[in-house]
């Protein structure tokens, strides 16, 4: 007699036909999340098969993690279970495009770089630069709620989602928003499933606000000889006319990591703090004169990068952990959310954490954000690991802050809570699941408090 989990694949290839259901263990393998497999690969058509198959996963109580381009897909707690890769490779249509208005609406598997190259022909683009980049889809984008150093200036990408549809484990497809910035009004479900890591349902279909292209843009970097000196320029520029669209801070060995690979010659020992503007010519002009004498107040030097450095630079920027990763599979990436006071005072205490440790530190910092990403690329020993990453967890608390673990061994991660302590909205998070996914079949343990 077969069990459930032999028989759905061919109740799976009645819903989405028998070419898009794939078992070989080799094709599974590439969809492993944290040494677990899946048994099998669903290719979806629409966003109607996804709900079936949900639906389809749900009866058969089959766990399921929605796929892509896995640019995310370390982010999370070890799943509890695994059965079913949900693949949104083949939805990656523009339904519905409109300059005039700003606005678009796409599926989740298109890729950031394949819309932006599509946006860039009437002047417009989609002000995001998360992990992963270019390859990075909008689907893993919004359910991670990722983004980079441009938040600064445009928002995380629940800023530029005005509706959205959902699929659920019901198997029904739920629309919420509208098309148009105008149409958004009450409570917004797209704010619920932004950022759930897949654990309440999967969206099928984003409406996007979208942004003209900014007529110059250009980038300015100081060389920042201490952490003393970076607060000085953050607040200095965050308190003055200046309106940068993203600004980072590196230290040198972050630079030595991402950057010098690239040819950057400058990178070697040096930190920096990076500023990119936009505008027309004038206003970049008014930005080169201001951050010179700025500059000049806390006796450091800037710089404006060429064009082609500048966008190879924010390019690997946004690209860190994946290239980390390639040097160093056991490396270890801690994100950590501060007030932005605190930003520089937590790099301290990290850095004097990983001394004691005896670990190899990279910091990338978006000082104007409170968003800051502790790269460990050698960590001796999995207790080290452990130990420092809890010892960081605690000097974020004491700042009022809180450290995420975005990427460790699959056994790190048997001894960690990736996501720490839940906090006083713990009980309400577990009635949403409960609500939305009673089964608990959606990336099961994935997320916070292991929901």
């Amino acid at each position: 007699m077969m069990t459930a989990l032999e028989s759905v694949p061919t109740e799976l290839a009645g819903i989405v036909g028998s070419t898009h259901v794939v078992t070989e263990e080799a094709t599974c393998r590439s969809a492993a999340v944290d040494g677990l497999q899946p048994k099998a690969m669903v290719y979806p058509q629409s966003a109607e098969q996804v709900a079936a198959v949900l639906k389809c996963a749900a009866d058969h109580d089959l766990a399921v993690i929605p796929h892509r381009n896995g640019t995310k897909i370390e982010v999370g707690n070890r799943p509890r279970r695994y059965d079913i890769a949900l693949s949104l490779k083949d939805l990656n249509s523009i339904w519905q495009y409109e300059p005039e208005d700003l606005t678009a609406s796409v599926e989740p598997g298109i890729k950031l770089g394949d819309l932006q190259r599509m946006l860039r022909r009437h002047r417009l683009w989609l002000p995001l630069d998360p992990a992963g980049g270019a390859r990075a889809s909008l689907g893993g984008i919004l359910a991670t709620n990722a983004s980079g150093p441009l938040r600064l200036f445009y928002g995380a990408p629940r800023d530029l989602v005005v509706g959205m549809k959902i699929a659920t484990t019901e198997g029904k497809i739920i629309s919420t928003g509208g098309r148009v910035v105008k149409n958004v009004a009450g409570y917004d479900l797209s704010k619920l499933l932004i950022g759930s890591h897949g654990t309440l349902g999967v969206i099928v279909e984003a409406n996007l606000k979208l942004f003209p292209l900014p007529a110059e843009r250009e980038t300015f970097a100081f060389a920042v000889a201490s952490l003393d000196a970076a607060r000085e320029l953050r607040r200095q520029i965050l308190h003055s006319a200046l309106t940068p669209i993203r600004m980072v801070y590196m230290d040198g060995e972050f630079r030595r990591l991402v950057l010098e690979p690239a040819g950057d010659a400058r990178a070697a020992g040096e930190s920096a703090l990076w500023v990119e503007a936009a505008g027309s010519k004038r206003v970049i002009g008014r930005y080169s004169r201001t951050l010179a004498d700025l500059g000049r107040s806390v006796s450091t030097a800037v710089a404006s990068l060429g064009a082609e450095e500048a966008a190879r630079g924010w390019q690997r920027i946004a690209d860190f952990r994946a290239l980390i990763a390639q040097s160093f599979p056991d490396s270890v990436i801690l994100k950590v959310m501060l007030p932005i006071s605190a930003t520089e005072d937590f790099l301290a205490a990290a850095r004097q954490e990983c001394e004691r440790a005896k670990a190899r530190l990279g910091i990338l910092a978006q000082p104007g954000s409170g968003v800051a990403h502790l790269c460990l690329p050698e960590v001796a020993a999995r207790a080290n690991a452990v130990g420092l990453i809890e010892n960081l967890r605690r000097a974020a608390a004491a700042l009022r802050g809180a450290l995420v673990v975005e990427r460790c061994s699959p056994e790190v991660k048997t001894q960690i809570d990736v996501w720490g302590p839940t906090g006083s909205d713990f009980q309400i998070m577990r009635k949403l699941k409960q609500a939305w996914d009673p089964k608990g079949i959606l990336s099961p343990g994935r997320f916070v408090g292991s929901l």
